[in-house]
């Protein structure tokens, strides 16, 4: 398996998967509006998205977003998507996608890296917990959607 920063000669490869994890979600098929999403993310520095290939197919991605800690004063991420096609799953891909995430972070000189997840998304919680995250339990998340 390979891991690469996708950038923008590359950013091509991502949109079908950036497509299927948007399905996964509930969402419609849309793959031209995904292809604007991520070329502006990539094109306006606004993430940071790791790409995993296995034999150089892509397989499944991972997308930090940055924000800043004011207390610590320092940069933190955001594990907003992570996403691994379903032939390729159980096979590391999360794993090594989410160490990936860990190095860009400390290289960053980050004080964290959060994620969400569902509360019934048992299996990714396990994973999660695998790497070693831990469920914050002291504070609450407040939101409001329009």
């Amino acid at each position: 398996m390979n891991i690469c920063t996708v950038t923008q000669a590359t950013m091509g490869e991502v949109v079908p998967l950036f497509n299927a994890y948007r399905e996964f979600y509930g969402q419609p098929s849309d793959l031209k509006q995904a292809e604007q999403f991520i070329k502006e993310r990539v094109e306006k520095d606004q993430s940071i998205i790791f790409l995993a290939y296995h034999e150089k197919e892509p397989v499944g991605f991972a997308q930090l977003f940055p924000i800043f800690s004011s207390v610590a004063m320092k940069k933190a991420f955001i594990l907003n998507d992570l996403f691994v096609a379903g032939h390729a799953r159980n096979g590391g891909v999360a794993t090594a996608l989410i160490e990936q995430c860990y190095a860009y972070c400390q290289q960053e000189n980050a004080r964290y890296m959060m994620l969400e997840t569902a509360k019934n998304n048992v299996n990714a919680q396990k994973l999660y917990e695998k790497v070693g995250m831990t469920r914050d339990d002291h504070v609450y998340y407040y939101s409001v959607y329009w």
